[in-house]
């Protein structure tokens, strides 16, 4: 049997990141001003730097990585390829299932794939401080030890409700310097607004991103960098999808299914695209090839949302964008998977699902935990309440390879560890974790006040 953990060497980090946006099968609708015109770049220029713009708005398929980025990489890159046997054999299935780990950076997560990158081109381009916001955390720890590293001082919007969840997230983000504050804030215009129509409002992913962006383009010494759904977050993320060719290169094997959770769809996109654009190129190992975007029943943007124009944050500060939403005043439960409770997906991720090409499906939080405690008595991982989502559905189609009996190799995105969510854990185990099912009614409701722009 082949090695259960496939490894690369330093040298074989990717030299280029993978921008699928040289391979989609129509060409993307661009975003939105508020007049409803196409976005120019100047439009941009208040909260992000020029090499950013660029790689937000360019259709190379090969976008060159620095080399100061790429050194910085090597503290964690490249992560392994692992094939999960023991989990094999606890389903007894047929099936090869590998996950390619990406919970071995120093912020236990995939985020400082984007975070590093960000943080060196705005420090490139002079800028002194980065405002964010976070969900889980995860992505709040990575940009501010990319902060920390480039010495750029980091503010961060964390969702009031994983604020008060993941406190030692929080203390990580401190650790390195940043500033922490629970969304929505007193210190915005968005979240005074907010909390004075509701002052226990849990928070949510586009009222910390209205906050963020708001200070950003409030100040000239300040840009704004975000952890997922544009086009340059999901491209940076690449590398992982990179990676894991060359892996299953080493070992003559090509997976059938690439599974990863989706929030804003930079962990799905990370891992999957780099497979899709094999398949858009023709290759045969390809044509087969099934990528599933698992996300939670509690926010369904892909399996319940509409495929319309919308803004990324809940107050309107960003440009529209084409994408599967619920609407952008969306305020989901408070489930534990803080990194999945975003109303929308990527451009990208949405269109390739509007044509077909990719899968989602939504999974109830009690089933992710169960699925996650299974992976981490068989692989000895405790894994992030959002890469849970992944598992579940890498375990029910290594079960239906197990009614078929056909060996299929299977691939998910561990994308990080779960070691700062145990008070999530603690919950399931005494039965305090409910499931969250949005209702229908609600989703239309949201969805009502969309639609200008088609």
């Amino acid at each position: 049997m082949e090695s259960t953990r496939i490894l690369l060497e330093a040298n074989e980090i990717p030299s280029h990141w993978y921008n699928i946006a040289a391979d989609l099968p129509v060409p993307p609708s661009p975003p939105l001003g508020p007049d409803g015109t196409p976005a120019r770049p100047e439009q941009l220029a208040a909260i992000f730097p020029p090499a950013i713009i660029e790689q937000e708005m360019s259709s190379a398929r090969w976008i060159e990585i620095p080399q100061q980025v790429r050194e910085i990489f090597r503290l964690w890159r490249p992560s392994p390829l692992v094939r999960a046997v023991r989990l094999e054999a606890a389903l007894g299935t047929p099936a090869k299932i590998f996950f390619k780990y990406e919970g071995g950076s120093p912020a236990g997560s995939h985020k400082p794939n984007s975070a590093v990158p960000q943080a060196y081109y705005n420090h490139a381009a002079g800028i002194k401080r980065l405002t964010t916001e976070t969900g889980a955390g995860q992505w709040g720890s990575s940009i501010a030890l990319a902060g920390q590293m480039f010495g750029l001082d980091v503010r961060i919007y964390m969702v009031k409700v994983s604020y008060e969840q993941k406190p030692y997230r929080r203390l990580m983000m401190q650790t390195w310097g940043a500033e922490v504050f629970p969304s929505p804030s007193e210190i915005t215009a968005t979240g005074r607004k907010i909390l004075a129509t509701e002052p226990d409002s849990p928070g949510s992913l586009g009222i910390a991103i209205s906050e963020a962006v708001e200070e950003a383009a409030g100040r000239a010494d300040t840009n704004y960098s975000l952890g997922s759904v544009l086009n340059h977050v999901v491209m940076h993320q690449s590398i992982i999808g990179l990676e894991a060719k060359k892996q299953f290169d080493k070992i003559g094997l090509y997976p059938d299914l690439v599974i990863a959770p989706c929030g804003g769809g930079s962990s799905f996109g990370g891992i999957a695209f780099p497979f899709l654009g094999d398949k858009a190129a023709g290759d045969k190992r390809a044509e087969k090839l099934r990528a599933i975007a698992v996300e939670p029943t509690s926010c369904p943007s892909l399996t319940k949302g509409r495929y319309t124009y919308d803004f990324g944050d809940a107050s309107g500060f960003t440009p529209l964008m084409k994408m599967y939403t619920l609407g952008h005043d969306f305020v989901p439960a408070g489930i534990h998977a803080g990194g999945l409770r975003y109303h929308g997906a990527a451009q990208h991720v949405s269109l390739l699902y509007r044509e077909g090409l990719i899968e989602a499906v939504a999974v109830p939080q009690l089933a992710t935990f169960e699925a996650g405690v299974q992976f981490a008595r068989t692989e000895g991982i405790i894994p992030a309440p959002e890469s849970c989502h992944a598992i579940r559905v890498a375990i029910d189609e290594a079960l239906r390879c197990k009614e078929s009996g056909e060996p299929k190799v299977i691939l998910f995105n561990l994308t990080g560890h779960g070691h700062f969510d145990m008070t999530a854990f603690e919950r399931y185990f005494s039965g305090k974790l409910e499931d969250y099912d949005y209702p229908a009614a609600a989703v239309e409701q949201s969805l009502a006040k969309l639609g200008r722009y088609e």
